[in-house]
């Protein structure tokens, strides 16, 4: 797949960054040289852009139990396990294909709600 110009990754940023930061407690700041997006001090999205060779312009997520595996099953032309963070069942969404928008809405409205809903439990 041919890789995303940088005018057209900016686009699609701004589409992301408008659905991340619709949340309360929300924020915006570089991470590992990328846009992050935080529930106070806790990651729960950030974007992939061709970091370490990869193959998409993507959206990594934070995920409930068991979504990582019904959206890989459901649709791997869309979604695939991002590396450092799949494994504690975060959701890769790649943005350079045609997204169902609505359903990246949804998938980062459960991504925020799990680590608002951890961070909570952390100060109960």
């Amino acid at each position: 797949m041919r890789r995303l110009t940088p005018p057209q990754q900016a686009k699609l940023l701004a589409r992301v960054r408008k659905i991340c930061l619709a949340f309360p407690d929300t924020s915006e700041r570089a991470s590992h040289g990328e846009s992050a997006f935080f529930v106070k001090r806790r990651s729960f999205a950030n974007t992939d852009a061709y970091h370490h060779g990869a193959e998409h312009y993507s959206l990594w997520v934070a995920a409930p139990l068991g979504a990582q595996d019904l959206l890989l099953r459901g649709d791997a032309d869309h979604y695939f396990r991002p590396p450092y963070v799949g494994g504690r069942g975060w959701v890769g969404v790649t943005l350079d294909n045609a997204p169902d928008w609505d359903a990246v809405e949804r998938i980062v409205a459960d991504g925020h709600a799990a680590v608002a809903a951890k961070r909570r439990a952390a100060r109960g």
